[in-house]
C-alpha cells in the first residue's frame, strides 16, 4: 500500500512535468528554481517520494508526502520537514502561466500584511508604525514573502516581521529577521534598535522559539507572539520551548562480512545502524541489511557512476555528475577531515548523529572529535544557501543537548575516548565565494557560547579539498 501511494505521487509529479512548458519549483521565501531533466531527480520511497533539484547556487532536497492541490498550471506538493509528517508546502509552475498564478499569491500577502498592520497596533499602542512593507529587495536579502516593519518611540525602536499560517517555510522568518534587524541598524545610526518582534502561526512557532534561546541577549532583544486562526495573538514565554525533540540511537558495530565489491572508486561509509553504505564520491549506490547485498543501481550502472561521477568528468553537465553535490563535498571532508581541521581526528566521523531529517534542510551534517576529546559539528553546504546559519543552529543544539546528558559514549560513540562536557564547535563549510552575503550578519547574533566557524574550501574542491579561508571564533 505505501509503495502505491509513493507511485501515485510519483506519476502526479511526471504528468505535471510532462505538460509543463516553463517548469519551475517555488518555496515560499525564496527565488524560483527552473527544472530540467539535468537538474531534477525523483524517487519513490514507500508512502513517500524524495524529491531533489539543483543548480549553480543550491541543492533543495525534499521528501514528499502528498499532493495537496493539482490543477491546470499548478501542483502544490506537501513535504515532511524535520523528521515530521506534517511540514510545509512546494510548489511546481508552469511559469508560462505565472502571471495569472501571482494574482492570488500576491492579495493572500497584501491580506495578511493588513492583519499584520492590526496585531502591531495592538501590542504597541506607544510606537509609531514608520514602516510596513511586503516588497522584495533582493540586495538587501529581503523576501516578500515576509511582512517587515519598524516601530518607533522617540529614539528608540523595534524592527518586526511577520510568518502566515499559509507559508510554506514559516521557519525562515527568523532569518530574515535578523537580516532586517540588521538592516536597519545600518540605515538608521540614529535610532536605538531594541530587537526584533516576530509573530508567528500557532502550532508551527517551535523551531523558531528554540532557535531564539541560543541567540545572544546581549545583541538584540526578542519578543515573540503566536496567532490563532482567528488572527488573535498573545505573548510567547520562551522558557516553554526549552525541551528539545531529539534522540539518539545506539551506535550497532557490524559482524557479518559483506559480499565483495569491485567498482572502482568505491567508498565504504559505517551506518549508524551497522550497516555499511557503498558510494562513489558521496552517491550511495548500494547497502548492506545483514549478509545480503542491496544495490540501489545494476554492477554496470555502478561502474558507469564511477566512469561519470569524477573530478574530471567528461560530461560536467551529466545529472550524475550534478546530483547532490553536497554528497561529494561529504565525501571529500570525510576523507580529508583534517584538512579541514588539522585538531580532528580522521576517525571515527559520524554521519546525522542525532538522527535528524538532515536531507530536509539540503545540508548535510558530519560529528567528529578533536585530540582532546571535544566534539565538532561540521556543516556542509555546496551551494549559497541564506538559511545556512540557523539550519545548522538546529542541529548543533541537539548535539549539545546530547552533550549535556554524556550521551555519545554511553550510546557507543567515539569508543576508547574521553568526551569534553564542553560545548561542541560549529564548522560551516562550503565552497569560499558560495557562503551567502547575509551568512555573516546572521552569525553576529548567535550566542557566544556557540564557538562557530566559516571554512571556505577552493573553487575546485572535488578535485582538491583546500581550505581559502577561515572566519570566527576557533
Amino acid at each position: 500500500m505505501t509503495e502505491v501511494l509513493g507511485t501515485e505521487i510519483l506519476r502526479a509529479v511526471e504528468r505535471f512535468l510532462k505538460t509543463s512548458r516553463e517548469p519551475v519549483l517555488c518555496e515560499p521565501g525564496e527565488e524560483w528554481l527552473a527544472i530540467t531533466p539535468d537538474n531534477f531527480a525523483l524517487e519513490a520511497r514507500g508512502a513517500c517520494v524524495q524529491l531533489q533539484a539543483w543548480d549553480r547556487r543550491r541543492n533543495l532536497v525534499r521528501r514528499v508526502t502528498a499532493i495537496q492541490r493539482e490543477m491546470r498550471g499548478k501542483l502544490v506538493l506537501q513535504v515532511a520537514r524535520f523528521g515530521k509528517l506534517q511540514g510545509g508546502a512546494l510548489e511546481l509552475i508552469d511559469r508560462s502561466r505565472a502571471v495569472r498564478d501571482n494574482m492570488p499569491l500576491r492579495s493572500a500577502r497584501l491580506g495578511f500584511r493588513e492583519q499584520f498592520r492590526r496585531f502591531l497596533r495592538r501590542q504597541f499602542p506607544a510606537y509609531k508604525l514608520a514602516e510596513l512593507t511586503t516588497e522584495a529587495d533582493l540586495e538587501h536579502t529581503l523576501s516578500p514573502a515576509y511582512p517587515r516593519a519598524l516601530l518607533r518611540q522617540g529614539g528608540s525602536a523595534w524592527a518586526a516581521i511577520g510568518a502566515a499560517a499559509d507559508a510554506g517555510n514559516p521557519d525562515g522568518v527568523l532569518t530574515f529577521g535578523l537580516i532586517w534587524l540588521d538592516y536597519l541598524r545600518q540605515r538608521e545610526p540614529s535610532l536605538a534598535l531594541q530587537g526584533l518582534v516576530l509573530y508567528l502561526p500557532a502550532g508551527r512557532a517551535k523551531t523558531t522559539c528554540l532557535r531564539l534561546l541560543f541567540l545572544d541577549p546581549a545583541a538584540a532583544q526578542y519578543r515573540a507572539f503566536v496567532y490563532d486562526d482567528d488572527g488573535l495573538e498573545e505573548p510567547v514565554d520562551l522558557n516553554d520551548y526549552g525541551n528539545l525533540d531529539t534522540h539518539l540511537d545506539p551506535y550497532r558495530r557490524r559482524t557479518l562480512q559483506p559480499a565483495r565489491l569491485e567498482t572502482p572508486d568505491v567508498e565504504t561509509v559505517d551506518r549508524n545502524d551497522g550497516e555499511l553504505s557503498f558510494r562513489v564520491h558521496g552517491l550511495e549506490f548500494a547497502r548492506t541489511a545483514g549478509s545480503e547485498l542491496l544495490a540501489g543501481l545494476p554492477r554496470k550502472r555502478a561502474a558507469e557512476l564511477s566512469r561519470l561521477r569524477r573530478p574530471d568528468a567528461p560530461d560536467r553537465r551529466n545529472s550524475l555528475y550534478r546530483r547532490n553535490p553536497e554528497a561529494w563535498l561529504e565525501s571529500q571532508v570525510r576523507r580529508h577531515i583534517q584538512e579541514i581541521d588539522a585538531s580532528l581526528l580522521a576517525a571515527p566521523v559520524y554521519g546525522q548523529v542525532p538522527a535528524f531529517a538532515a536531507a530536509d534542510r539540503g545540508v548535510l551534517d558530519l560529528l567528529a572529535v578533536d585530540h582532546r576529546g571535544r566534539l565538532a559539528v561540521i556543516e556542509l553546504k555546496a551551494s549559497e544557501d541564506v538559511h545556512l546559519p540557523l539550519q545548522a543552529l538546529d542541529y548543533w543544539m541537539r548535539v549539545q543537548w546530547h552533550v549535556e546528558r554524556r550521551e555519545f559514549q554511553a550510546k557507543g560513540y567515539f569508543p576508547g575516548r574521553e568526551l569534553l562536557p564542553e560545548p561542541p564547535r560549529l564548522l560551516l563549510v562550503s565552497p569560499a565565494l558560495d557562503f551567502h552575503p547575509s551568512n555573516e550578519r546572521v552569525l553576529r547574533y548567535f550566542s557566544p557560547r556557540i564557538p562557530v566557524e566559516r571554512v571556505g574550501v577552493g573553487l575546485q574542491w572535488r578535485k582538491e579539498l583546500k581550505v581559502m579561508y577561515r572566519s570566527g571564533t576557533p
